[in-house]
């Protein structure tokens, strides 16, 4: 894990070859995830730093995030739940404030709050044989409700009203993450680059041909098959799929897609990807129009400027905004 590794490009056009930049790239392992980073740059040594600076700010992000380390200001939340307010960084409180929004876009589709499920129900492993038992399961979900997260922008803290709620940044942490990367290798002179957090992808400029970036949406049953190119351009993707985790309890599959109303993984929807201006919004949408179903979470989309779907139900139809030119099916 992050090693660079660099591609030379040429692009021919009639008898003639241009010579572009190189693509250089490099892969982490951060927010337990696998993260892509790449520049096009000329000089090596500049695009090393570049790629170093953007892998600091995302540890220094996970830091903020995580729920399993003592010290981050999450954990901290979490741990003063219905006991006391928690002063945290701006960017913490602003991305929280920002979840919120989306929450109730959402109408609680999306819910910070989701972490109050205990993971112990839904772990999705090969020793889970048995679904959870319901009393204990509306007992965990009575504690998930975004509207008893209180903000206080004077003082800059976060209060969760109820003891033994929890918060976690798994919905849209890693979008975060791939927009403040974006950000920083944007500040430190890239003008073209990518940041692919294990499906959350944010491209701007051009690629090391001088073309747009491209991103497949892949066939949910056989991921090695795509069925839809589209072209990346200053823009953000980022795409849910039951095909990436679930178990197989009695004959019938459970995903880990969790509504956070019931506590229950969602049906009837494979595969959900979201394009938008940010990683962040794009891989907080993904989730919530999953557990609206079709019909609502398209009629969310279309009522949003620079937002649009594709969506595979489980019959593999496909189902797209309003807004896409090109029709996939």
């Amino acid at each position: 894990m992050g090693g660079l590794s660099t591609i030379g490009s040429e692009v021919y056009h009639g008898n003639f070859c241009f010579s572009v930049m190189p693509l250089f790239q490099r892969t982490d392992l951060l927010m337990g995830n696998r993260f892509d980073l790449g520049v096009v740059a000329e000089n090596a040594a500049e695009a090393k730093e570049g790629l170093v600076e953007a892998v600091l700010e995302i540890k220094r992000i996970e830091g903020l995030l995580t729920t399993f380390n003592e010290s981050s200001q999450t954990f901290l939340i979490n741990e003063n739940a219905g006991i006391s307010p928690v002063e945290v960084d701006q960017d913490v409180f602003d991305l929280i404030a920002r979840a919120q929004k989306i929450s109730r876009l959402t109408q609680g589709a999306f819910d910070l709050s989701y972490g109050s499920l205990d993971k112990r129900f839904w772990n999705f492993d090969q020793q889970m044989t048995e679904l959870p038992s319901p009393e204990k399961l509306a007992e965990s979900v009575r504690l998930i409700d975004y509207q008893a997260i209180e903000l206080d922008p004077e003082n800059r803290t976060v209060f969760l009203r109820n003891k033994g709620m929890r918060i976690g940044f798994g919905g849209i942490g890693k979008g975060y993450a791939a927009d403040q990367a974006k950000k920083r290798l944007k500040q430190l002179g890239f003008q073209n680059g990518v940041v692919n957090a294990s499906g959350d992808m944010s491209a701007w400029g051009m690629n090391e041909q001088g073309m747009p970036w491209k991103v497949a949406i892949v066939d949910p049953d056989n991921p090695s098959q795509t069925i839809a190119d589209f072209d990346l351009k200053d823009a953000a993707v980022a795409t849910s799929g039951n095909y990436e985790k679930f178990v197989w309890i009695g004959g019938k599959k459970y995903s880990h897609t969790i509504n956070p109303r019931t506590g229950y993984p969602i049906h009837g929807i494979k595969s959900v990807s979201v394009f938008a201006p940010v990683a962040e919004l794009a891989d907080a949408l993904t989730t919530p129009i999953a557990v609206m179903g079709i019909e609502v979470g398209l009629d969310l989309v279309n009522q949003l400027n620079g937002v649009f779907c594709v969506i595979i139900d489980d019959a593999n139809r496909i189902f797209q905004s309003n807004n896409i030119t090109t029709r996939i099916a």
